[in-house]
């Protein structure tokens, strides 16, 4: 299965900036450079103030981290495939051996997606790529030996991927919508061969994927997604396209996670909350229904699994309060051990090198982007250490870290969340940046916060991540308490934030900004219609601002997905409970400055959405904010369009949070 490249989450923004002019040697002097920084021509730019020169190199330490991904194994050689940026994307790199050199593979105007070498010999590897953030994502095929990149699916405003290769090594299955735009099919290819590429199966809606073949490669394991709490399993008949169900809607709202088969083939390793509150990693066998639970002492959600190639080890990685823990498991005995030597951080992959053999991690903290650490299962020593990403000259150990924090909300609902204090040397009461997470199926955790360590190191400001009720990692009923007719009660927990701030001798009440982006971005338009007194201002990165409005415009094939969360807009009275709580409806209650940022290519949380709030809010005469990205789409992944948006929003937050006041005067 390809290991997707993670965006950054969309306010924590690492990217270099922009280069000054270049210096002729011959010049007795440098030449004055410009007086402002000039968005690039695929920016809009509307009411934000014109922006120092001297403002990059200000934050410039700030903007220059970089972090590294593990993206594949090679097949034969302790080698691999990681995602970095060094110009102003991330690309496919190859890494040979513990702090190696990162060799470039891909060289796009586009971020690469996911990437994956065949299985067999290594001679070439897979790769998605979409144009301008749409998310229409194409499968290509690199050949290593002549560089030759050749499309392997439609190029068309179709999604493409998800593969999985089946145990010969010969052919993929795959998920696309380009039948139809919404529906998303399952499909067969040997992907040396572009013509070989055969429809398997027709499906009704969006939420389908391909989890394993099986050993004979006559069948395909399959999930279908429903919601963050239904999903179901089914197999495929790769032959005539017959599918069937394996799992029971007996049992009721059940969700499963991931899918392997055993080597025998009876018994599928997976995850399921059935009868629990969290995902416990089981083996179940369909044909009798027995589900037998794995590691049962630990008492945390198993977010990811990966079994070795011979089926005899299986590598699971649990969310404890936030932080990651990586074991491995004797699929024979039942037996485990924590993977030794990992850094105290957030732990994405533990994927088994087809020797199995080795584990690849990567792992990222508050004080560290993200790395790659390999663990050798046979040794059984500490992780070593296999990319070293550059912080861009900052200092770990100067950054702040986050502590855990709760409070009680209106209905007496514990809520958790992490704070960030400003940095030691800022005295008094702080400032305060509430960042709501998107989803809402997600979850705040401890992670590098790249650039937002210069609002905590260089303005003295706290920030507070708070995982409000529908947020995942806190059980599958926290999970349901924002759904439909209760969204608002997920902003009543942010009013409860506020409350819980003006309580404390080191938090500023009286100067709080709400930030957040996709659903957060929903969310802080909400909390600034309905706590418009008590904050000084707003930011909004790709939100909803009329859950009607979002769900006619945003693609169809995640239309049905999102009914299932927010509520099915042609109910009538979910569309009157929309009319009620829009925030473009209730847009004549903003007062304090907004600024909107938006990605004109957004297929989740389409441009209308924030074109409609700006019009509405400036038409009432609020003070707006406008930045719009044409090369963009959920959030901003190019270079020179994030550095723009970063000192844009360091000008905001100075402007309308801080008061103009300087970091010598906030320190005071």
């Amino acid at each position: 299965m390809p290991r997707l490249l993670s965006s950054p989450p969309l306010l924590v923004l690492l990217a270099a900036t922009l280069s000054g002019p270049a210096v002729r040697a011959q010049q007795a002097s440098p030449p004055a450079g410009p007086a402002a920084i000039r968005p690039t021509e695929n920016l809009i730019v509307e009411g934000i103030p014109e922006i120092p020169a001297g403002l990059a190199d200000e934050v410039r330490r700030y903007t220059e981290a970089r972090s590294a991904a593990f993206v594949g194994w090679h097949p034969t050689r302790v080698e691999m495939l990681i995602g970095t940026r060094f110009g102003n994307t991330a690309q496919i790199h190859e890494v040979r051996m513990p702090g190696g050199a990162r060799r470039q593979l891909t060289f796009f105007a586009e971020p690469v997606g996911a990437a994956d070498w065949d299985p067999k010999e290594g001679t070439f590897f897979l790769f998605t790529r979409d144009t301008g953030g749409n998310e229409f994502g194409q499968m290509y095929r690199l050949d290593v030996a002549t560089g030759d990149v050749t499309l392997l699916s439609d190029g068309g405003r179709s999604q493409n991927g998800g593969w999985a290769w089946d145990r010969a090594g010969d052919r993929i299955a795959y998920s696309s919508t380009r039948r139809n735009g919404a529906d998303r099919d399952l499909w067969v290819m040997d992907p040396r061969d572009p013509a070989t590429d055969l429809l398997v199966v027709e499906n009704d809606g969006g939420g389908w994927s391909v989890l394993d073949w099986s050993a004979d490669g006559m069948k395909l394991l399959v999930g279908e997604s429903l919601s963050v709490n239904k999903s179901r399993r089914w197999l495929v008949d790769v032959a005539t396209g017959a599918k069937t169900r394996l799992d029971d809607d007996a049992d009721g709202e059940v969700a499963w996670g991931g899918g392997t088969f055993t080597p025998d083939g009876r018994s599928i390793w997976t995850t399921t909350d059935k009868d629990s509150e969290i995902a416990r990693l089981v083996r179940w066998t369909p044909a009798t229904g027995a589900i037998e639970v794995m590691a049962a002492d630990i008492p945390w959600e198993v977010e990811e699994f990966d079994v070795s190639e011979d089926g005899k080890s299986l590598c699971f990685i649990t969310n404890e309060a936030g932080v990651s823990r990586a074991r491995v498991l004797d699929t024979a005995t039942g037996k485990h051990r924590l993977v030794a030597g990992l850094p105290e951080g957030v732990i994405a992959g533990g994927e088994w090198h087809a020797d199995g053999r080795h584990l690849a991690f990567s792992v990222g903290s508050a004080r560290s982007t993200s790395d790659v650490y390999v663990w050798d299962a046979v040794e059984g020593g500490p992780a070593i250490r296999w990319t070293e990403s550059e912080l861009g000259g900052l200092v770990a150990d100067t950054l702040v870290e986050p502590r855990a924090i709760d409070w009680q909300s209106f209905d007496g609902l514990k809520i958790r969340g992490f704070l960030y204090p400003a940095a030691p040397r800022f005295t008094g009461r702080r400032p305060v940046i509430i960042n709501i997470h998107g989803g809402p199926e997600g979850q705040s955790r401890p992670i590098f916060q790249g650039r937002n360590n210069f609002f905590m190191s260089e303005l003295g400001v706290a920030m507070i991540y708070p995982n409000v009720r529908g947020s995942t990692g806190y059980g599958k009923t926290f999970v349901k308490l924002d759904n439909a007719l209760k969204r608002e009660d997920s902003v009543r927990d942010i009013g409860a934030l506020l409350d819980w701030i003006a309580t404390r001798p080191d938090l500023d009440p009286d100067r709080v900004m709400v930030t957040g982006g996709s659903y957060g971005g929903f969310m802080t338009l909400a909390c600034a219609t309905t706590y418009d007194e008590r904050i000084r201002c707003s930011l909004d990165v790709v939100g909803i601002s009329h859950f009607t409005t979002f769900l006619k415009n945003t693609e169809s094939y995640r239309r049905d997905l999102r009914r299932v969360e927010y509520g099915d807009e042609r109910v009538p009275e979910v569309a009157e409970f929309f009319e009620r709580i829009a925030p473009l409806n209730n847009a004549g209650r903003i007062t304090k400055p907004l600024f909107v940022v938006q990605g004109a290519n957004d297929p989740r949380v389409p441009a209308s959405e924030a074109e409609q709030m700006v019009a509405k809010v400036r038409g009432n005469g609020g003070p707006v904010w406008f930045l719009n990205a044409k090369d963009e789409g959920h959030g901003f992944r190019k270079k020179p369009n994030m550095d723009f948006q970063f000192y844009a929003t360091v000008m905001f937050v100075r402007q309308h949070l801080l008061g103009g006041e300087s970091a010598a005067d906030a320190a005071r």
